[in-house]
């Protein structure tokens, strides 16, 4: 006869075993979903698909109004292609900070917490992106897989322009720098220009007391006091050489026995 009591107990065990890891496993995720909707997210409000929404949303009527207000599919388009431009901005951040974070991750630099809501910002990013391409293809055929190049071409020449008008605004601080660099360099040049031009006027006077007469003009005499004529004249340069013995000397009192 089969003891049913004995077999019913490790059934019994097994089950009692697997409802209560199902229950463990319910509370676990349960927890998990409640602790992650409470974290912070990772990018601010999307703004960009905030209107979008919005301006979709009025062509369906209200109770207020009679008749809907009809948006032009040109600025549905403009809407979407700029909330894709705001998306690849988005991207391009998760993807630079991919790689830091998970290395900090593995060096236990950064909690556990702020992992997880990275991993909820990136997944919110692909829903994004699949919900960007619907809504593309919707407002028109095959708009879905040329969209996102659009809007990257827009956000690479929103940088570049954003890139120009820095580079305008330091050129200008720059440039109000330089002149006045330019003209402090330029009093002090002149300055020290003045200061060696009076040191030179001083030396040259000083030079000018010392030194002395060039040239003397001899006029001798006559025997009677009044002066000799032209030919009586003769010129001494002082400190020129002297003839031996006295040659000048004894030709001008030679010259003056002659005229007696």
């Amino acid at each position: 006869m089969v003891d049913w009591i004995s077999l019913a107990v490790p059934f019994a065990y097994l089950g009692i075993l697997i409802g209560s890891l199902a229950t463990f496993s319910s509370l676990y995720r349960a927890r998990k979903a409640s602790k992650s909707a409470s974290l912070a997210p990772w990018f601010p409000p999307h703004l960009q698909r905030n209107i979008y929404l919005s301006l979709l949303h009025l062509d369906q009527p209200s109770p207020t109004s009679e008749k809907p207000i009809t948006v032009p599919d040109s600025i549905l388009k403009a809407a979407l292609l700029r909330r894709a431009t705001e998306d690849i901005h988005r991207i391009i951040s998760v993807r630079s900070a991919k790689q830091a974070l998970s290395t900090l991750l593995a060096r236990g630099s950064v909690g556990d917490e702020l992992w997880q809501r990275f991993l909820r910002a990136e997944k919110e990013m692909e829903e994004e992106l699949k919900d960007v391409v619907q809504e593309a293809n919707a407002l028109a055929p095959n708009w879905g897989a040329t969209i996102f190049q659009s809007a990257n071409e827009m956000a690479t020449n929103a940088v570049i322009r954003k890139r120009v008008e820095e580079m305008q605004a330091q050129a200008k601080v720059d440039r109000e720098w330089w002149d006045r660099k330019r003209e402090t360099t330029r009093t002090e040049f002149m300055k020290e220009l003045d200061i060696d031009d009076e040191k030179v006027a001083e030396k040259g006077v000083d030079k000018g007391t010392g030194s002395s007469t060039p040239a003397s003009v001899l006029r001798p005499l006559n025997a009677g006091g009044e002066k000799g004529s032209d030919e009586d004249t003769v010129l001494v340069e002082s400190g020129g050489p002297t003839t031996p013995g006295g040659t000048v000397g004894k030709a001008s009192a030679k010259k003056r026995k002659g005229k007696k």
